[in-house]
């Protein structure tokens, strides 16, 4: 970083400025050139993908800072050592703590009372206020803390020391959507790290606020008037070199591989040997490893390969495919090691040419066999094997720069924040679990910057884990342009619904105050129960449906020459639906919860399918438009709804004549395509009593084709 980036930024923060609304945030337009913007905000969520540069991200923000007289940077990341380690290092890389020749920034780790820590605090923060000190003198605080209740408490002991009046502070919470989060919610209590973090921030006076994360499922679900739900959001960008679900589970689906039923471990099926699909796992990898030491990436450089081995969270499979790992290893060491005339190093080799082949179709500059076969044994001998857990006390550390091969073998270790460096062969046969959509994204190592060498990229999953994913990339999707077109905008209004599979939850539940409500339409009719909620909803919403009716050209329908005039209808069946999504849909109330949740979901099922499908059209029927009065239906005060908005067939009996002269009104619209009923209704109670006159209501038949599943959550009240 240049000493002073303040130059690029169109405008300057006065750092005098008592408010806790603005922040500096970048948006990676490529990797290496960040655009950064100045926005006056109040606690914003940053959203990227799984590992694309969210901390680089930081680290610019944190730059920034300093340049725009930011006194103190606090930065929470990592719930383990070695997490809080990787963090720690890359920060004192990219600001060159440990090489630049000035001393714009004091480092404190985990500060501490016992450290007298206060007391240098107390002295660098005098330096700003004394006009005889040169700017070019006064130092920026960087606190670099554990996302740990132990470790912020001890910050706050330290800070209840000083005076932070007048001294801007920018808050960073690394991974936030993780450990912070208050998980006794639903009891009435607070998490002891929720709480010693809502505790630091009221030390603050003047403080921004950011949380960055990949996965925002539970910060956006969190209830609103929660200290940590952020105001705004931002959704930062990765390089042209980053590979996310996209590219794995849409562009190049050929790159995942299904491992089968068969060789899956379960409760009542034990593996007794290594499953092929791990093999060929394998040999893929060292495939990828001998290409590189033949194209001289190995020793001499300073990247790496390695395969990432994830089994289950429990360790004891780790030891498992651990022993597995290192004994194929060293008998394919000793196979290779045989004459060529050997048969058993000859049938070795086949199986490698075997999977080359495979390789080949992804690897268009792939070495010939020959070449790697030369390579091979040099790989496979050279590939280092770790099990990364905590089960003798410590997760062990990997050491990226003892060889160029790694093999590592874990499970929760190795998820959120763990980077895995050059990892090209991901083997995962565990399931989805609990099946939380943020838990499952985190556990994807496999993406990343890797565009450069994604052919040589393999991902082994089972079948549910692999839908798993292909729907969370669409869930992912929806989210990021929904909160980008939400830009600027506070959050506090933004709806919460979006796309999600059933396979898998948002979030855990115990930090939702709220509940959500999952639903989907799908060959089946929206039709709301509480359409006489509110009178002067009712009133817009016939004026806005009416209004419509008016351009359309509508046409008798066809039908039993026996119909009665409730059961003769006129309609139009070539609609443009963005017209109707435009000028209907989006105009109308329901201000019912249940209701206004349904109705959320359809919109965003329509809205979805309008973006592949823009000249789609639909088809709109009047219901009974013969008929010059309303349709009276009934409002029942037990069940607090509508019995049914939709007429029945006709006649009803005798059984073998049911509907002969007229289908009933959930019959009646246009296969595969989206229907819309309107019809006029006047709602009366048990009593016989009208509550509501001559009202236009509509209901919609969603075909197949437009199906989703979506989730919604209710904040309103």
């Amino acid at each position: 970083f240049s000493p002073d980036i303040s130059s690029n930024i169109t405008r300057t923060l006065n750092s005098g400025l008592k408010t806790r609304r603005f922040v500096i945030w970048t948006s990676f337009l490529d990797f290496t050139t960040p655009k950064v913007c100045v926005q006056f905000l109040g606690s914003t969520t940053v959203i990227g993908y799984v590992q694309s540069g969210k901390t680089m991200s930081f680290t610019t923000v944190t730059a920034l800072a300093r340049d725009n007289n930011y006194q103190i940077v606090i930065i929470i990341t990592g719930i383990s050592i070695p997490l809080y380690n990787q963090s720690t290092t890359r920060l004192q890389e990219d600001l060159r703590l440990n090489t630049r020749p000035d001393r714009k920034w004091l480092l404190i780790q985990n500060p501490n009372i016992r450290e007298k820590h206060h007391s240098l605090i107390t002295s660098v923060l005098t330096d700003w206020k004394d006009d005889n000190v040169p700017a070019k003198e006064r130092q920026t605080i960087l606190i670099i803390v554990m996302k740990n209740h132990t470790h912020l408490r001890n910050l706050i002991d330290v800070m209840h020391q000083v005076n932070l009046e007048e001294v801007p502070t920018l808050i960073i919470d690394d991974e936030a959507d993780q450990a912070g989060l208050n998980t006794l919610v639903r009891q009435g209590d607070e998490s002891a790290t929720y709480y010693q973090l809502i505790s630091l921030r009221r030390y603050f006076p003047n403080h921004a606020y950011l949380q960055y994360t990949a996965t925002p499922q539970a910060p956006l679900l969190i209830n609103i008037i929660d200290v940590l739900s952020p105001s705004f959001a931002d959704v930062i960008t990765p390089g042209k070199e980053y590979v996310g679900g996209i590219d794995f589970f849409q562009k190049k689906p050929g790159l995942v591989v299904t491992i089968p039923d068969s060789e899956l471990p379960t409760n009542n099926k034990v593996l007794n040997e290594p499953p092929e699909s791990l093999l060929e796992a394998m040999r893929f990898f060292f495939l990828g490893a001998a290409a590189g030491y033949f194209l001289s990436e190995g020793e001499n450089n300073r990247n790496n390969r390695s395969m990432l081995i994830h089994p289950s969270q429990k360790t004891i499979k780790h030891t498992k495919y651990y022993h597995w790992v290192t004994q194929v290893k060293d008998n394919w060491e000793d196979i290779l090691e045989l004459n060529e005339s050997d048969q058993d190093k000859k049938d070795l080799l086949d199986e490698f040419n075997h999977t080359y082949i495979k390789l080949k179709s992804t690897v268009l500059n792939l070495p010939s066999f020959v070449n790697l076969k030369g390579r091979l044994l040099h790989s496979i001998r050279r590939t280092m094997v770790t099990k990364v857990n905590a089960a003798s006390g410590r997760t062990p550390q990997v050491v990226w720069r003892a060889t160029y091969p790694h093999i590592l073998v874990g499970g929760q270790a190795m998820d959120r924040g763990f980077t895995v460096e050059g990892l090209t062969v991901t083997y995962m046969p565990r399931d989805i679990g609990v099946a939380h959509a943020d838990t499952i994204q985190q556990r994807a190592r496999f993406l990343g910057y890797k565009r450069q060498y994604l052919g040589y990229c393999r991902v082994f999953l089972e079948s549910n884990a692999k839908d798993a994913y292909e729907q969370y990339v669409k869930h992912e999707e929806d989210i990021r342009k929904q909160l980008k077109a939400y830009h600027d905008k506070p959050l506090q209004e933004w709806k919460r619904a979006f796309f999600l599979t059933r396979q898998l939850k948002p979030t855990r539940d115990n930090v939702l105050t709220f509940d959500y409500m999952r639903g989907g339409y799908s060959d089946d009719w929206y039709a709301p129960k509480h359409p006489h909620y509110a009178i002067d909803v009712i009133n817009l919403n016939t004026q806005v449906i009416r209004e419509f009716i008016k351009k359309l050209n509508l046409k008798p329908d066809d039908g039993h020459k026996d119909r009665t005039n409730v059961q003769r209808h006129s309609f139009n069946d070539n609609v443009g639906l963005s017209d109707v999504y435009e000028n209907l849909f989006i105009r109308l109330r329901m201000t019912h919860p249940l209701d206004s949740k349904n109705y959320t979901g359809l919109l965003l099922q329509i809205r979805k399918y309008l973006e592949n499908n823009p000249d789609e059209t639909c088809a709109i029927y009047l219901i009974s438009y013969l008929n010059g009065d309303w349709i009276e239906r009934v409002y029942t005060i037990k069940d607090d709804q509508i019995d049914n908005l939709f007429a029945g067939e006709y006649p009803v009996t005798p059984k073998e004549k049911q509907g002969s002269i007229y289908p009933g009104d959930r019959k009646i619209y246009k296969e595969n395509y989206l229907t819309v009923q309107i019809r006029n209704v006047g709602i009366k109670n048990e009593n016989d009593h009208i509550l509501i006159e001559n009202s236009s209501i509509i209901t919609a038949w969603v075909p197949r084709k437009m199906r989703g599943d979506w989730i919604i959550q209710d904040q309103s009240h």
